[in-house]
C-alpha cells in the first residue's frame, strides 16, 4: 500500500499538468510555501502560465482591506495579515499605489503585498500644477500592464496624465474637465477600461483609459453619498434617502446609462446605533459574495468594524482596534491576493 502511495505521489509531481491542476485549487499561503519544496515547484508556481490562470480563477476573491496601515480580515477567524510599509493611495483588484516620504520628499510605486513585488513610478515631467489624486487601474483580464491616472489643477481646469508599466512613461490626456465650486472628488474606482470618481455635486465622472475619453452620469436620487465602489464586476453607490440609518444600494446598469436599487439596509437593529449620539459611523465596503446570500456590507463605527450580512440582515464584530483608539475610519483598500508579478516597462 505505502508503495502505492509512493508511486502515485511520484507520478504527481513529476506531470506538471496534473500537479497544476491540484495546485491551483489550494489558498494562496499553501502556493507561497510550496514553493520552498524544490527549484522546480518554485519555477512552476512563478511561471505566467500558472500565475495567470491562478489570478484569474480567484479573481474578486477579497480576503479583507487596509484601513491606514491596520489590515482587517473581512473573516474574523483568519488573522493572517501581508505585511506592509508606506502609505496606500489606491487598490485595484490586488495591486496598491503607494507612497513614501513626506510632502516634500516621496516616492510613488506600485506594489504587491501578496508577492512583495515592487515598482517604483516615476515623477510626471516638468509638471507645475497643484496635484489633486491619483487613480490605479490593473486587471488582469483587460491588459497586462497597470496604469495610474494622476488629476491636477490648473486654474478653471482638471489635468488627466496616465502613466503606464508598459512604457514606463507619463502621456498627458487630451481631455480636462472643471466642476463647481466645493464640489469633492472621492477616490477613482476602476472597472472594465474605466476609472470612476464619485463627485459630491450629484454626478459620476469616468474617463476611457483607452479611448481617452470622460463621461458624466447623474446620480439615482440627490442625496448624501455615503460610499462608492466596486466589487465582482458591480459599481456600487451607498446613499441615504430618508435617514442616516436607512441606506440604499444602487448598482449601475451594465451599459453605464443608470442605476437601479440592488439592497436595502435598516442599522436599526444594530445595539450600537440604539442611541442617537452614536450614529457616527461610515460604509467601509460593499462586497458581493461567490453566492448572493454571501454579500455584505462593511460598517465603521468607533473603535469597530461591523459586517452587515445584506441577505440575511445579521450584524457581526469582525474587528477592534487595540487599546483606545475610537477612529471612524472614512477610507480602505481592498486586499485580493494575486500571484501576478509586477510588470516592467519596456526598454
Amino acid at each position: 500500500m505505502e508503495d502505492s502511495d509512493q508511486q502515485s505521489g511520484a507520478f504527481i509531481g513529476s506531470n506538471d499538468d496534473l500537479l497544476t491542476e491540484i495546485l491551483l485549487r489550494l489558498p494562496v499561503k499553501s502556493i507561497l510555501r510550496f514553493k520552498s519544496v524544490s527549484k522546480h515547484w518554485s519555477w512552476l508556481l512563478s511561471h505566467r502560465h500558472f500565475t495567470h490562470r491562478y489570478d484569474h480563477d480567484n479573481l474578486s476573491k477579497s480576503l479583507g482591506l487596509y484601513a491606514g496601515n491596520i489590515y482587517v480580515p473581512f473573516d474574523s477567524e483568519d488573522r493572517s495579515a501581508p505585511s506592509f510599509r508606506g502609505f496606500i493611495k489606491a487598490s485595484c483588484n490586488g495591486l496598491l499605489l503607494c507612497r513614501s516620504g513626506d510632502d516634500h520628499n516621496h516616492i510613488y510605486y506600485a506594489y504587491n503585498p501578496t508577492t512583495k513585488n515592487i515598482a517604483t513610478i516615476p515623477s510626471v515631467p516638468k509638471d507645475q500644477n497643484i496635484f489633486m489624486f491619483m487613480g490605479l487601474a490593473f486587471h488582469q483580464t483587460d491588459f497586462l500592464h497597470y496604469k495610474v491616472v494622476r488629476v491636477s489643477w490648473l486654474p478653471y481646469a482638471f489635468l488627466l496624465h496616465v502613466y503606464s508599466s508598459d512604457t514606463g512613461k507619463w502621456k498627458l490626456s487630451v481631455e480636462r474637465f472643471s466642476i463647481s465650486s466645493g464640489c469633492i472628488i472621492r477616490k477613482g474606482v476602476y472597472l472594465n477600461g474605466v476609472v470612476h470618481w464619485a463627485l459630491t455635486h450629484g454626478k459620476l465622472l469616468s474617463y476611457n483609459i483607452e479611448v481617452e475619453k470622460l463621461h458624466m452620469l447623474n446620480y439615482p436620487v440627490d442625496n448624501e453619498i455615503r460610499y462608492f465602489g466596486e466589487s465582482r464586476g458591480h459599481l456600487h453607490l451607498v446613499v441615504a434617502p430618508l435617514s442616516k440609518l436607512h441606506l440604499t444600494v444602487y448598482a449601475m446598469l451594465r451599459d453605464r446609462s443608470g442605476w437601479y436599487v440592488k439592497y436595502q439596509v435598516q442599522l436599526d437593529g444594530l445595539p450600537e446605533m440604539t442611541n442617537p449620539s452614536c450614529y457616527d459611523f461610515n460604509v467601509i465596503d460593499v462586497v458581493r459574495g461567490e453566492k448572493e446570500e454571501d454579500a455584505f456590507m462593511l460598517l465603521s463605527i468607533p473603535g469597530k468594524f461591523i459586517k452587515y450580512n445584506l441577505h440575511h440582515k445579521s450584524f457581526k464584530l469582525i474587528f477592534s482596534f487595540p487599546g483606545e483608539k475610537m477612529y471612524i475610519w472614512s477610507e480602505s483598500h481592498r486586499y485580493m491576493p494575486i500571484l501576478s508579478s509586477i510588470p516592467s516597462a519596456r526598454l
